[in-house]
């Protein structure tokens, strides 16, 4: 897939790998995953939402809670999260051959 993610939809799909969440769970992972670097607000979060619904990333799916939407990752949304992952690490990788961890004065990273 050519397009990346946002830092939001990465947060989003990387909550909804695990499992199915609403809303609010949703954005209490990301707050949580990301180390409280990337906290959303409700518009944020449900405009982010309405586009990868709109994408086919994601798809409403039943929970136990039937006053609640909850969302999960379709099979597109799978490949693009495991996609952004591979460029991710491609470029860390990269990074670490040319020492550039070192060169930046970046604190040692253990991988």
């Amino acid at each position: 897939m050519n397009n990346s993610l946002s830092q939001s939809e990465f947060y989003i799909l990387l909550s909804l790998a695990i499992q199915s969440r609403h809303g609010y769970e949703i954005m209490k992972q990301v707050e949580q995953d990301s180390g409280r670097k990337v906290l959303l607000g409700p518009g944020t979060l449900y405009g982010s939402i309405k586009r990868m619904l709109e994408s086919h990333l994601i798809e409403e799916v039943a929970g136990d809670n039937p006053r609640r939407k909850y969302y999960t990752l379709t099979e597109k949304g799978r490949k693009s999260f495991s996609a952004e992952l591979n460029r991710y690490n491609e470029a860390v990788e990269l990074a670490k051959r040319k020492d550039l961890f070192r060169e930046l004065g970046i604190a040692k990273l253990t991988f």
